[in-house]
């Protein structure tokens, strides 16, 4: 009944509208009166000038001026498709579809109304590869970059099963959830490092351009400068003389460990080892990972997909390298008679509760559920940690900032008690 009521859905949809199956539609703006008189305004898709003025006839609109919408001088193509436009998407999507829209008409309604140009051009592509006979799958599939290996899984096994609209509203919780989560990872570690930048560029200023001024005055005295004064001093002729290497060679080495991260697995494995050691921040990655992994195997294993696979597409959900080498590991021992509780024994990263929780779903055939209760509690522990951390962290930050740009204004003023004694 749900793979018929699915089919008929896609049936309905060809049926309702034209089919315009590789076909690039223009954005017009257009201007008319209704039939009482009424002046209206908007914009719409259109092959051409022509259709849209026959098409506003056939709504009760007397068409005036239509013309092509202008693009903007910059930022046309629109920003990149962000997991944040994903993530809206995956809502307006399994809203419409669960509230009986046809699934072509559901896409474009949420692409015409997305103010991303680069996600209203892809939502379109794949409308019309459904109108030309495409499963919800295969469209998602032709766009890996934005729609992963696990979002095309969950969809694929609720097209399977008929139960495409529970899916759908999976995923969008899914996504929303996952989307909060980085948020606050994102929350907890950019806030340090954005203050100790700007640290470092107000001394960098400093040192370059005011610290100059005061080593002139120095000099017309005669007096000799203190060692903590000529240190600072030292610094500033350095930065003066050779700032652009500084700035080359800092831009260079952040670079190129960029470029190597992404390219070397053990780098980024060694990366992520050491993170998770590092005091507070360590315990806060523990709590995502644990909760990332909760939640995805828990989404993929209630919409129906076998549980090894489901462990094959959950280890690179889990934000960590770590994680995912024992998740992996945990997918090779289920699959050879393992329970999952079991197998989280043998990698030793998983706390007592989270291997109990998952026994005591598997004992009692609510797995998911267990595993949604799991990411619960975790996602809480890491907004715990979030608030705590940046109380901790606001005192360590004001100490290093008196501590580096105070340090050089007291440099500056110590030879002004030498100054006395010359004068």
């Amino acid at each position: 009944m749900s793979m018929s009521r699915t089919a008929a859905r896609k049936t309905t949809a060809k049926a309702s509208q034209p089919v315009r199956t590789g076909v690039e539609l223009d954005t017009f703006v257009w201007e008319g009166t209704d039939k009482r008189g009424v002046k209206m305004k908007g914009e719409q898709q259109s092959k051409n000038v022509n259709m849209l003025r026959a098409e506003l006839r056939r709504q009760g609109i007397q068409p005036g001026v239509i013309k092509a919408k202008g693009k903007p001088l910059f930022g046309g193509a629109g920003k990149k498709i962000s997991a944040k436009d994903i993530s809206v998407f995956s809502r307006q999507f399994a809203t419409m579809i669960k509230s009986g829209v046809p699934v072509v008409q559901a896409l474009e309604i949420v692409g015409n109304g997305n103010k991303n140009p680069r996600m209203a051009k892809l939502l379109n592509t794949m409308r019309m590869d459904i109108e030309g006979g495409s499963s919800i799958n295969e469209a998602l599939a032709k766009h890996p970059v934005q729609f992963d290996e696990l979002y095309q899984n969950l969809v694929r096994a609720g097209e399977s099963a008929g139960v495409l609209e529970t899916v759908l509203d999976t995923i969008a919780t899914y996504k929303e959830n996952t989307e909060k989560l980085k948020g606050k990872i994102k929350k907890a570690l950019f806030y340090p490092i954005a203050v100790i930048a700007v640290a470092i560029i107000v001394s960098a200023i400093l040192l370059i351009f005011v610290v100059p001024q005061f080593e002139s005055v120095f000099k017309d005295f005669g007096a000799e400068l203190p060692a903590f004064t000529q240190m600072i001093v030292s610094a500033s002729r350095f930065m003066v003389a050779w700032w652009w290497i500084v700035l080359l060679v800092l831009a260079g080495s952040i670079a190129g460990f960029l470029f190597l991260y992404k390219r070397s697995v053990p780098l980024q494995h060694g990366i992520d080892r050491l993170l998770l050691k590092i005091p507070v921040i360590g315990q806060l990655l523990h709590n995502a990972a644990i909760a990332r992994f909760s939640r995805t195997l828990g989404t993929t294993f209630k919409a129906g997909v076998p549980l090894v696979e489901a462990l094959d597409i959950v280890a690179g959900a889990t934000g960590n390298t770590v994680y995912e080498k024992a998740v992996l590991r945990m997918r090779d021992d289920v699959s050879v008679g393992y329970q999952v509780n079991m197998a989280m024994k043998q990698v030793n990263l998983f706390p007592h509760m989270v291997v109990q929780m998952t026994a005591i779903g598997e004992e009692a055939g609510a797995l998911d559920t267990m595993l949604f209760k799991v990411a619960e509690f975790y996602e809480e522990e890491v907004n715990n940690a979030v608030d705590a951390l940046s109380s901790l962290l606001e005192p360590m930050i004001m100490v290093f900032i008196g501590g580096l740009v105070g340090g050089m204004v007291v440099g500056m003023y110590l030879p002004i008690f030498k100054l006395a004694s010359v004068v």
